[in-house]
């Protein structure tokens, strides 16, 4: 762990001494600092085979199990590893997020943790590579900068590769974002991409430094964040990290529980026990009841102006972490957060009831005071 801490720092402080290079190494990461953080990021790939199915691409990513794969792209969980892939639609890559700071050069950056580590064939050369194998997510500056590798030409056959992709760990003003590298194709604009994910031209523009949308070029690697839904996870549960976008899924607690994003459940992540999928680590999976009210993860019950919902809180090694939550369904209700009124209009009318009833009756105030 200590050996690859080191070599993420030796790369961005390395980075300078190749004047090649047009931009830094991965994307930025202020949440890094103070110490190095750690988390998922996207890459959207466009296979550049016919016949590429999601078995070569986990294997070219090195990804170790199929589901984040699958749940990444809201693809069933029984889709077989032979599917072909269409090479017009680009398919959304998980993979593992580090972000460091150098103490040389002070830039903190974002790379992909470990991998994917390509091995050298015949005929292979960096660029070759970098915008072929990869897609231009990646510059043979980069290349040379993680593998130490000082002249471009001398690699041979067999050599493995540390590939760095550009991610980033960061929150976005002031929400959780998935991070996803988006390599820009000719003729396409800020706002188009932006519009393809769901996400804010302004937001995308600020992200990447972008001041005017027509200075685009092809190739450019964008950061694009996409919201994550909000949820019930606890701080010490082991998935208190769990980010899934809008429009994905995710698996999670050893294959217990499914968990999805859409924009239309008011970004509050909903799970529920997974149906198709083995679970891992444990022979059977945990009870996720919600004690004391015969409901379990995923179920709801409504009365009145109130729908309580028995929501996944994470796991541990053990058991299956689960809250009840409580939410408003008349105006003016908001569930969990009765204390606070949810309507800055109802504020205010109750606010002049309240002076009016003073003006009308001066000893209430007393009693206000006293109690």
């Amino acid at each position: 762990m200590a050996s690859i801490h080191f070599l993420l720092l030796t790369a961005a402080a390395v980075l300078l001494s190749f004047p090649s290079l047009s931009s830094p190494l991965g994307f930025n990461c202020t949440s890094a600092m103070a110490t190095a953080t750690f988390c998922r990021s996207l890459v959207s790939f466009t296979p550049t085979s016919n016949n590429a199915t999601l078995s070569s691409i986990q294997l070219l990513f090195g990804i170790k199990h199929l589901v984040p794969l699958l749940s990444t792209n809201n693809l069933p969980a029984t889709t077989p590893l032979n599917a072909t892939l269409d090479p017009s639609h680009p398919i959304l890559v998980p993979l593992n997020c580090s972000c460091s700071r150098s103490h040389h050069t002070g830039l903190a950056l974002g790379i992909s943790y470990k991998g994917p580590i390509y091995k050298v064939r015949s005929g292979d050369t960096l660029y070759d590579i970098a915008n072929g194998v990869f897609a231009g997510l990646v510059t043979v500056g980069d290349l040379q900068t993680v593998n130490g590798i000082a002249n471009a030409s001398l690699i041979k056959v067999g050599d493995r590769l540390w590939v760095p992709l550009p991610c980033s760990c960061d929150e976005v003003e002031g929400q959780d974002a998935v991070h996803l590298a988006h390599v820009t194709s000719s003729g396409s604009s800020v706002e188009e991409i932006a519009g393809e994910y769901g996400v804010a031209q302004s937001t995308v523009m600020a992200v990447n430094g972008i001041g005017d949308p027509r200075a685009l070029r092809a190739g450019q690697v964008l950061d694009v964040p996409l919201r994550a839904c909000a949820s019930s996870i606890r701080n010490d549960s082991l998935d208190s990290r769990l980010l899934v976008p809008n429009g994905t899924y995710a698996v999670t607690a050893n294959n217990c529980v499914t968990c999805s994003c859409h924009a239309i459940n008011n970004w509050m992540l909903q799970c529920w026990p997974s149906q198709t999928i083995k679970p891992s680590n444990w022979t059977v999976c945990p009870s996720m009841s919600c004690q004391g009210t015969g409901l379990y993860v995923g179920n709801t019950t409504s009365s009145s102006c109130n729908r309580t919902t028995c929501a996944y809180a994470g796991y541990d090694r053990q058991s299956i972490f689960t809250t009840i939550v409580n939410e408003g369904t008349c105006p003016g209700v908001s569930g969990n957060f009765a204390g606070r009124m949810s309507s800055p209009i109802l504020t205010r009318i109750l606010l002049l009831v309240s002076l009016w009833l003073l003006n009308l009756h001066p000893t209430l105030e007393g009693i206000k005071e006293c109690c």
